[in-house]
């Protein structure tokens, strides 16, 4: 369960990091749906900083767990909510791709509280 655990926070870590940078760097793919659900310009660096921050936090959780439990749970709560903004904006076909950041982020929490 340890090295599931591990792998699992690392990947998690890594594809969210991912996307923290993404909006950093204002990849198209990323910034289009923001605009379309009426997020706010000035919101997104937050936003990234959110994301990295809580990526960063699934590393420091595999030598301190507490930190990696915040962060997970951090990161749940951004995914839901930012599903919850696509469904505010109408926008139900793109809801599945927060769940999919939500997923390895439960899954981490999920292995970590296990272990």
């Amino acid at each position: 369960m340890n090295t599931a655990y591990h792998i699992v926070a690392v990947i998690a870590a890594l594809w969210i990091g991912f996307s923290g940078y993404s909006l950093f760097t204002k990849q198209q793919f990323v910034v289009e749906p923001l605009q379309q659900y009426g997020i706010s310009q000035s919101w997104w660096n937050w936003l990234a900083l959110a994301k990295s921050a809580g990526a960063l936090g699934l590393v420091v959780g595999l030598f301190i767990p507490a930190i990696g439990v915040a962060a997970a749970v951090g990161l749940i709560l951004y995914f839901l909510g930012a599903a919850a903004t696509t469904v505010r904006a109408h926008s139900y076909k793109t809801t599945v791709f927060p769940l999919l950041y939500l997923a390895p982020a439960a899954a981490t929490l999920t292995l970590q509280l296990a272990k």
